[in-house]
């Protein structure tokens, strides 16, 4: 069954441009041209990603971004044509998973999406559990529990945590996470790295400690502390 892509774009050629290189590999495509109407359609559609611009009438992508988050982990690609840094971090923080800065090539766009939607398959041949220090993690749902209660966590962090787990007690360096999480032409940095970390944190409770910062090194996780 072919992947549903919400594409939210108030330009009409950029969104035209974009469906028809999603619509050439197969995706079903949905399209809005406002925040409020990318809002209803993702509360009427099953959706697998979405391409989200910033600069939107009537509800802006932060706000879009804001509410999807408060229901669904749905992987979301923020477009913006800014450049500042504080911009993108605070997509970020709100729970985007990753970034392309306008303008760009439609093929790179495409291959950032094809990468979220495929990476949500690379643990099939792996064990359907991982699990440590009160958190456990199982792959066919993509569901993680924190002494026995479910964790809502982004795609991104779900990805993060998954890759320390599976590798307890290993420094992780930010350069291994960007390329493991994002790939090798990700332009983002170590701030990125950072915020996702800071808000996989925030969603671990007491059990966020067990995320170890190694100072010039990158992360483990700690088993037992």
């Amino acid at each position: 069954m072919s992947k549903t892509i919400l594409i939210v774009e108030d330009e009409d050629i950029l969104r035209e441009i974009m469906k028809d290189y999603l619509l050439e590999e197969g995706y079903r495509v949905i399209e809005a041209i406002d925040g409020k109407q990318a809002v209803s359609l993702f509360q009427e559609h099953e959706v697998d990603l979405i391409l989200l611009d910033i600069m939107l009438p009537e509800l802006d992508g932060w706000s879009v971004c804001r509410r999807i988050r408060k229901t669904s982990n749905v992987p979301i690609i923020i477009l913006t044509a800014r450049s500042d840094e504080d911009d993108t971090l605070l997509g970020f923080e709100l729970g985007a998973d990753d970034y392309v800065t306008k303008p760009y090539r439609p093929l790179i766009l495409l291959a950032r999406a094809k990468r979220l939607l495929e990476s949500r398959h690379t643990h099939e041949h792996e064990s359907d559990t991982v699990s440590g220090g009160g958190i456990s993690i199982h792959f066919p749902s993509r569901t993680v529990s924190v002494d026995g209660t479910s964790s809502d966590l982004t795609h991104t962090e779900f990805e993060i945590l998954a890759y320390l787990l599976q590798n307890k007690g290993i420094i992780i360096s930010r350069e291994q996470l960007i390329t493991k999480i994002w790939g090798y032409d990700f332009a983002g940095d170590d701030r990125t790295v950072n915020s996702h970390i800071r808000n996989l944190r925030s969603k671990l409770g007491e059990h966020a400690k067990q995320i170890v910062t190694v100072v010039r090194s990158g992360y483990k996780f700690e088993e037992e502390l």
